[in-house]
C-alpha cells in the first residue's frame, strides 16, 4: 500500500509540474503580443494602433467565448486530452500568425490561438482541485509559477527577438516550442478521470437557487473589473513607455516583463497563506495593486521597473487565490462548468482593456508623448481595481453554501444507532 500511495503521489506531482508548464505556454502566447503593437501596425500598413491591439482583444474573446462547454467537456472526459489539443491548436495559431501576410489572415490566427487557448483553465483547474482539495491554494500558486514565467519570457523575448530579426521570428519559434510541448505532456502526464460521469455531470445543478445565481453572477461581474484594470495595465503599458518615456521595443519587452518575473515566488508564497484567510489576502493584493496602477504615470523614467515589479508581484498573486475561493466554494462534479462560466464573462469584459488602451492612447492624439496626459486614465484603472473588491462578499457566501451542504451530507451519512438489545438474565 506505501508503494502505491508513494506512485500515485510521485504522478501527481509530475502532472502538477506539467500542467505548470503548459500554464507558461498558455499565458506567454496571451501577452506576446504586448511589446511588438507598434511594429505589427507598421508591417500589416493598419490605419491605427488600436487595430493592432484588438488582435489580443480579439485572441482573448476566442479564449474566453468557448469556457463553458469546455468546462462541460473538463467534468466529463479526459482532461489529460484536452490539455494536450488545446496546447497545440494555441501553437498552430502563432505559427499561423507568423506567415500572415495581412490583417484578415492575422486576426483568423489568433482566433486559432485563443479557441486552443481556452482548453487550459476548465480542464486544468479542475484537475488540480481534485488532486489537491486541502492544499488548492498552495497547488494552484505552484502551477502560478509556470503562468509567472510565461507571462515574464512572452514580453522579453518577443521585444529581444523582434528588435533584431522583426516581430513574425518569435511568434514562429513559439508556435514551434509549444507543438513540442505538448506532445511531451500527451506523453509524460498522468492520465486523471473526470470527477463525474457524464450521466452525473449532466444531472447537477450549476446553482439551484435564483439567488446562488445572483451572487455567483455578481462576483464574476466585479473580478471582469479587476481584469479590465489589469489588461488595461498591461496593453496601455507598453504603448505608454514607447510614446511617452521613449522606450524601444527591446526594452518595452523588458519592462512589461518585469510585471511576472516576481509572480514566481509571489504565486506560491502568497497561494499557499491564503489558504487560512484566503478573502482578506485577496483584499490585501488587489488594494496594493490599484494603488502602484495610480502611482506608475508619476514615477520618474528609473523607478518605472521597480514599480512594475511590485506590481506583478501583488496583481500576480491574487489569481489562484479567487480560482481557489471559487471552487472550493461548488460541488466538485459542477468545477469545470463553474469555471467555464466564470472564465467566459470575465474574460469577454475584462479583455476589453487591451482595445480600450489603443483607442485611449489614439484618442490622445498629439498629446500621447506627454506623461501629464496619462494621470486620470491610470486613476480610473486603480478606481476599478478598488471596485473589484465587492466580489469578496458574494464569494464568502458560496463557501458558507457549499460548506453548508457538505455537513448536511455528512449528517445524513451518520448511521442511526440501533436500539439497545434487552439485558439477558444470567444463568443460574
Amino acid at each position: 500500500m506505501s508503494g502505491a500511495g508513494t506512485n500515485r503521489a510521485g504522478g501527481h506531482g509530475r502532472t502538477l509540474w506539467l500542467v505548470g508548464l503548459l500554464h507558461g505556454f498558455n499565458h506567454l502566447y496571451n501577452v506576446a503580443l504586448l511589446p511588438v503593437y507598434l511594429p505589427i501596425q507598421r508591417d500589416l500598413h493598419l490605419p491605427s494602433v488600436a487595430a493592432a491591439t484588438s488582435l489580443t482583444t480579439v485572441m482573448m474573446v476566442a479564449y474566453f467565448l468557448p469556457s463553458y462547454p469546455l468546462g462541460v467537456l473538463a467534468d466529463r472526459y479526459s482532461r489529460k486530452r484536452l490539455l494536450a489539443a488545446g496546447l497545440a491548436l494555441n501553437a498552430l495559431g502563432f505559427i499561423g500568425l507568423a506567415a500572415a501576410p495581412n490583417y484578415a489572415v492575422a486576426l483568423l490566427s489568433v482566433v486559432l490561438a485563443g479557441v486552443g487557448g481556452s482548453f487550459y483553465h476548465p480542464a486544468a483547474t479542475a484537475l488540480v482541485v481534485g488532486l489537491y482539495p486541502q492544499q488548492t491554494g498552495r497547488a494552484l500558486g505552484l502551477i502560478g509559477i509556470g503562468a509567472s514565467a510565461g507571462f515574464f519570457l512572452g514580453p522579453l523575448y518577443v521585444g529581444w527577438r523582434a528588435e533584431a530579426v522583426g516581430w513574425q521570428a518569435p511568434m514562429l519559434e513559439l508556435g514551434l516550442a509549444g507543438l513540442v510541448s505538448a506532445a511531451l505532456f500527451a506523453w509524460l502526464a498522468e492520465e486523471t478521470p473526470a470527477t463525474a460521469t457524464p450521466e452525473s455531470a449532466h444531472a447537477t445543478k450549476l446553482f439551484p437557487t435564483p439567488a446562488l445565481w445572483g451572487l455567483f453572477l455578481a462576483a464574476a461581474a466585479f473580478i471582469s473589473l479587476r481584469d479590465f484594470a489589469a489588461c488595461g495595465m498591461a496593453s496601455l503599458g507598453s504603448l505608454f513607455l514607447q510614446a511617452a518615456h521613449g522606450f524601444s521595443v527591446k526594452m518595452t519587452g523588458l519592462a512589461l516583463s518585469a510585471i511576472f518575473l516576481v509572480g514566481v515566488v509571489s504565486n506560491p508564497l502568497l497561494g499557499h497563506l491564503s489558504d487560512r484567510a484566503r478573502l482578506r489576502w485577496i483584499a490585501f493584493v488587489l488594494s496594493m495593486s490599484a494603488l502602484l496602477i495610480a502611482a506608475f504615470p508619476h514615477v520618474a523614467t528609473a523607478w518605472v521597473i521597480p514599480l512594475l515589479l511590485s506590481y506583478g508581484f501583488f496583481i500576480l498573486a491574487n489569481y489562484p487565490m479567487v480560482e481557489a475561493a471559487l471552487l472550493t466554494a461548488v460541488p466538485a462534479a459542477i468545477r469545470g462548468r463553474v469555471f467555464g462560466v466564470f472564465l467566459t464573462i470575465v474574460g469577454l469584459i475584462g479583455n476589453l482593456g487591451h482595445w480600450w488602451a489603443g483607442a485611449r492612447v489614439k484618442a490622445l492624439g498629439a498629446t500621447a508623448g506627454d506623461v501629464a496626459s496619462y494621470h486620470a486614465t491610470y486613476a480610473g484603472l486603480a478606481v476599478l481595481m478598488v471596485v473589484s473588491l465587492g466580489a469578496l462578499p458574494c464569494l464568502r457566501a458560496l463557501g458558507r453554501r457549499e460548506r453548508r451542504e457538505a455537513t448536511d451530507a455528512g449528517a445524513r451519512a451518520v448511521p442511526r444507532e440501533l436500539p439497545a438489545l434487552p439485558t439477558l438474565p444470567e444463568a443460574p
